[in-house]
C-alpha cells in the first residue's frame, strides 16, 4: 500500500499534485483510505505552509490546563518556607489567604515543592520481617512458652516499673512477673535462665517485635533470639499490630493489670511483692 511505501509527507504531496491534475475530493479521499475532511485539511496546510505543512504535527497540546504560573509557583514556595508544610494542609492555607485564586491540586503543590527542592525524600526504614500464621500449638507444658513486657507505669516514688513476664500457653502458668531495670538483652537473659533452671527448656517462645525480642538483621533475630536458637528454642513472632497472635499472654496481663498497678504500689520492692503474690495467685488459678 502507498502508505507503507511512501513517506507520510510524500504521500500528501501525491494527494496534492492528483488533485491539482483534477482528481476530486471525493476520488482522492477513496484512494487513500481517508475522509474527506482528511483531504481538505491536507490541501489547506499544504497551501498556507508550503511542503513543511504536510508533515506530521505534534500532539502536545499549546496550552497546559495543569501549568502553574510563576505567580503561583512563588506563592507555593513562600508557603511553604512560612509554615513547613505538606503538600495538603498548604493548598488549605493558600485557599484561606486567597480564595479568588484557583490554586493547583495537591499532587501539583507536591511536584512544585520536589521541583524547586523543597521536599526530602524520606529513608526505607528497615524493618523486622514478618512472621505468619500458622504458629506452633501449645499442645502440651512446655511446647509454647509466651513472653512480654507489660506496659511500664511508675510507682508512687516515681520509679519506672517494667515488668518481664513469661508463660507457658497450655497450662496458663505465669512463670515470671519480674521487675528489670532495662529492657534489654542482658536484664532479659538473666530472667529467661532462671526460668529455664526451674522449669526446663520450651521448644517455642513467642514474643512481639519489640526489643529485645526481635530486630531488623535478617530473620528478625537479636542477640536475644540468637540465644534461645542457641537452646534449641525456636523464636516466634507475633504479626506487627496483631497483640491477638498472644492472646492468652495479652490477657494475663490485663488481669495482672487490674490486680497489681490500680493503683501502683508505693516502692518498686513493695510492686515486686505484689507481682509475685499475684504469680503464685494466678498460676494455681489457672
Amino acid at each position: 500500500m502507498p502508505w507503507q511505501e511512501n513517506r507520510v509527507e510524500e504521500q500528501r504531496l501525491m494527494v496534492v499534485k492528483d488533485r491539482e491534475d483534477g482528481l476530486s475530493i471525493s476520488e482522492l479521499a477513496e484512494i487513500n483510505g481517508v475522509s474527506r475532511k482528511t483531504i481538505y485539511k491536507w490541501l489547506d496546510r499544504y497551501e498556507g505552509q508550503g511542503l513543511k505543512g504536510l508533515s506530521d504535527l505534534s500532539r502536545r497540546p499549546h496550552d497546559s490546563p495543569s501549568q502553574v504560573s510563576a505567580e503561583v509557583q512563588s506563592a507555593i514556595v513562600a508557603a511553604r518556607q512560612r509554615w513547613k508544610w505538606g503538600p495538603g494542609k498548604l493548598r488549605v492555607k493558600l485557599i484561606q489567604q486567597d480564595s479568588t485564586q484557583q490554586w493547583p491540586a495537591v499532587s501539583t503543590i507536591a511536584a512544585v515543592l520536589k521541583a524547586k527542592g523543597l521536599v526530602v525524600s524520606r529513608r526505607n526504614r528497615p524493618r523486622t520481617p514478618v512472621q505468619r500464621p500458622p504458629y506452633a500449638a501449645a499442645d502440651g507444658p512446655n511446647a509454647v512458652w509466651c513472653a512480654d513486657y507489660k506496659g511500664y507505669f511508675r510507682c508512687g516514688d516515681g520509679t519506672r516499673i517494667d515488668p518481664l513476664t513469661i508463660t507457658d500457653a497450655s497450662s496458663r502458668y505465669l512463670l515470671r512477673c519480674q521487675i528489670v531495670e532495662r529492657t534489654g538483652y542482658e536484664n532479659a537473659q538473666v530472667v529467661f535462665e532462671a526460668a529455664f533452671r526451674e522449669y526446663g527448656l520450651p521448644a517455642v517462645i513467642h514474643t512481639d517485635n519489640g526489643v529485645p525480642f526481635a530486630s531488623v538483621a535478617p530473620g528478625g533475630l537479636s542477640q536475644l533470639s540468637i540465644w534461645f536458637v542457641k537452646l534449641g528454642i525456636v523464636p516466634e513472632r507475633s504479626r506487627p499490630g496483631c497483640p491477638q497472635d498472644n492472646g492468652r499472654h495479652e490477657r494475663m496481663h490485663r488481669t495482672l493489670k487490674q490486680a497489681t498497678a490500680r493503683p501502683p504500689r508505693a516502692t518498686a520492692r513493695l510492686q515486686q511483692k505484689a507481682f509475685h503474690e499475684f504469680q503464685q495467685e494466678y498460676k494455681y488459678a489457672s
